[in-house]
């Protein structure tokens, strides 16, 4: 069986990767201490987009199907979860503007 999602998952997650690292940049460039509780969740993001980063790279490279298989689940699962950090992250800068 190949890999449906974790080639998918790997390219995505790396990409999100990069956007959560600038809005800690950012962050910190503009020195901005009100946001510290969105500093802290999206680098807790960003070591779930790095787990399944790696989770998908594991599926990708391993020839043995149960493995390949439990592997991307993991990989999805992590996405998943960093996904609606992202939406939380997103929503959070979003309130911050409007106050």
């Amino acid at each position: 069986m190949a890999n449906t999602t974790s080639p998918h998952i790997l390219n995505t997650s790396a990409n999100l990767l990069g956007f959560c690292l600038f809005v800690i940049t950012s962050l910190h460039i503009a020195n901005q201490i009100e946001m510290h509780v969105i500093d802290e969740f999206t680098s807790g993001v960003a070591v779930f987009l790095t787990f399944s980063s790696i989770f998908s790279f594991i599926s990708i490279r391993t020839s043995n199907l149960k493995r390949e298989k439990y592997f991307e689940t993991i990989a999805e699962y992590l996405f998943l979860i960093a996904l609606i950090g992202i939406l939380v992250i997103i929503l959070l800068i979003t309130l911050n503007f409007i106050d």
